[in-house]
């Protein structure tokens, strides 16, 4: 679970999560905004499964061409269509022994849902053009950007299949939701780039805590490398924001976003943070809830070791 980092409260939920489900062979559904890192916490199921020492495959079910969907998933037979010169295994064979992800399951076209209903209730399947059938022998993790129960409210989902799929679920949290991890998330992205910890100034990390990430982590690795290439024009203690044109805030986020960079400021100090902003502390308390931080969380920031 390494690459989960985040020690708020709702990712220290996932990661429970993660102990208590991986060595069950009922499947996970896995729940979140793009970007969240579904398959992170799939391939952390998989690594602390007893199936771990076989393959992990992820399959986009949003990239599957329609006509292949199924060939694709569970292989073809010699002379099974105009092209199949030869028998080709599928995706539930490339991970017999180990886990497959069905990744963005709401995709699938209702045609393959059935088939994969039977595939997970009888579990066996049948390649295309086959007569005999194969017994599946991988766990299997679906994934989710998207409300299966309400596809299936409107008929795009077949709701059998939603019930079996969804037998144990873990949500990921948006981004905005657990702003206290974004100061640790800088500094790992900036390790895996290679470099050495870098200072982040007062007003680049309130633009962080107070910007809304509609895409998430990943968005917040692709900032955090445009910042360190503009990062050398005054050294590391100068990490600023250079280059990231964000989206200008809407109208709501601008008092939390002067909050935190307030607060920030006056080094956490909130009845000072409040007097500069000619506010009350409990006025500043409630605008810093309302961008989805608090006092708490920023006192937390600045008593990061220096390197942060």
């Amino acid at each position: 679970m390494q690459e989960l980092r985040g020690e708020s409260q709702a990712m220290q939920r996932v990661r429970q999560r993660i102990r208590e489900y991986a060595a069950a062979e009922p499947i996970v559904l896995i729940g979140g905004e793009t970007g969240t890192g579904k398959e992170l916490v799939a391939r952390a199921l998989h690594a602390a499964s007893p199936r771990a020492a076989g393959p992990f495959v992820a399959v986009n079910c949003a990239a599957l061409p329609l006509e292949l969907v199924e060939s694709e998933l569970f292989g073809s037979a010699r002379g099974a269509f105009t092209g199949a010169v030869e028998t080709r295994p599928g995706l539930c064979d490339a991970a017999r022994g180990g886990t497959l992800l069905l990744d963005e399951i709401g995709e699938l076209p209702r045609s393959v849902q059935a088939k994969l209903l039977r595939v997970l209730e009888a579990g066996c399947y049948r390649a295309l053009g086959a007569v005999r059938e194969r017994r599946l022998e991988a766990r299997v993790l679906a994934a989710t950007n998207r409300d299966l129960a309400g596809l299936c409210a409107s008929g795009e989902f077949r709701s059998d299949l939603y019930y079996r799929v969804a037998v144990l679920r873990i949500d990921l949290p948006p981004l905005r939701e657990r702003r206290a991890d974004i100061p640790g998330l800088v500094q790992h992205f900036i390790a895996r780039a290679g470099r050495p910890p870098q200072a982040v100034a007062p007003e680049a990390m309130a633009r962080l805590l107070a910007h809304g990430w509609p895409g998430n982590v990943r968005e917040l690795r692709s900032v955090v490398e445009r910042m360190l290439l503009h990062a050398d024009r005054g050294g590391e203690d100068a990490f600023e924001l250079e280059g990231w044109h964000a989206a200008a805030p809407a109208a709501a986020a601008v008092e939390p976003a002067e909050s935190v960079r307030a607060l920030l400021e006056h080094r956490g100090r909130l009845g000072a943070a409040a007097a500069a902003l000619g506010v009350s502390p409990r006025t500043l308390q409630r605008r810093l809830r309302a961008g989805g931080t608090s006092a708490r969380t920023l006192r937390r920031v600045l008593a990061l070791p220096a390197s942060v």
